[in-house]
């Protein structure tokens, strides 16, 4: 491992991990793990009160990257808009697409997700997966929707349901 490795996160960064939505790098550290010397960034997950260590060289590989841009964010909301795609296949298929689509890390995807499983005072009843796998895309979609708005939580989650219930007008 003598490569000279470029982290393009710096501490103090907000930065997307696939599998755990928006943290904040809190530090570079070298830790000697079985006998090698690695160089890890340290991210806080606040509100899941979780840290996690993640190898600068293994950062992009794993699908670690910074905010969303504006304009993506934009097109996240955007796609909250648009009509539900439910496809017709079984629950289990669907659900595991939902699954994929919210642990790609993808702003966009998490958004269809959003926006396929979100449902009015009207429409039928969430079954409990249904609901688990919708709260789990929302809060992604807000946190980083917050992140990159400089807003809080609850001023994110506001501007979600405002596009969420334009949608249903």
């Amino acid at each position: 491992m003598t490569k000279v490795k470029k982290p393009e996160f710096r501490p103090n960064e907000f930065v997307v991990y696939p599998a755990h939505g928006v943290g904040r790098i809190i530090s570079i550290e070298e830790q000697e793990i079985a006998g090698l010397r690695l160089e890890l960034f340290v991210i806080s997950f606040e509100k899941d009160k979780m840290t996690l260590r993640v190898p600068t060289h293994k950062a992009t590989e794993i699908g670690m990257r910074s905010l969303s841009s504006p304009d993506i964010v934009t097109k996240a909301l955007d796609t909250l808009k648009g009509k539900a795609r439910v496809k017709r296949a079984m629950w289990s298929r669907r659900a595991q697409e939902y699954e994929q689509k919210i642990n790609s890390g993808d702003l966009l995807s998490i958004a269809e997700v959003v926006r396929d499983l979100h449902r009015t005072d009207d429409q039928r009843e969430q079954s409990y997966s249904e609901r688990q796998l919708y709260e789990a895309a929302l809060e992604r979609l807000t946190r980083e929707v917050a992140a990159v708005s400089g807003v809080d939580e609850k001023g994110a989650q506001k501007t979600v349901d405002e596009v969420l219930l334009s949608r249903a007008a």
